[in-house]
């Protein structure tokens, strides 16, 4: 199971941290990836990392200004997003795969339920 939180309103050039606890079994050797839908857009990706904190990647939209991390003592992804923009609004997901194409949605298995980011100018 993966649990997202730390969503909520913001202020353009603010920051947030979402955390992504998982629980129930374990994800060593997964990767875990942040997904946003956008209202009017399809699920995009974001960032992903391995759970060794290995292989990081980033859409370009998001490079330089957010930052993924995992703390394998507390089964928990971090998403930590600064100088946030009004095109960052959305619900972002975290979710888990045991595939190598971490930028893939299709690819990913276990999916959390979201939390809302909304950034105001």
């Amino acid at each position: 199971q993966l649990v997202e939180s730390g969503g909520g309103m913001v202020q353009v050039w603010g920051s947030l941290r979402l955390p992504c606890a998982a629980s129930g079994r374990s994800f060593r050797g997964y990767a875990m990836g942040w997904f946003r839908l956008a209202p009017g857009k399809e699920r995009e990706f974001v960032a992903a990392v391995r759970w060794d904190g290995s292989n990081i990647y980033y859409a370009d939209s998001v490079k330089g200004r957010f930052t993924i991390s995992i703390d394998n003592a507390k089964n928990t992804v971090y998403l930590q997003m600064n100088s946030l923009k009004p095109a960052d609004t959305g619900v972002y997901y975290c979710a888990a795969t045991s595939r190598t194409l971490y930028t893939d949605q299709l690819k990913y298995d276990y999916w959390g339920q979201g939390t809302q980011v909304t950034v105001s100018s």
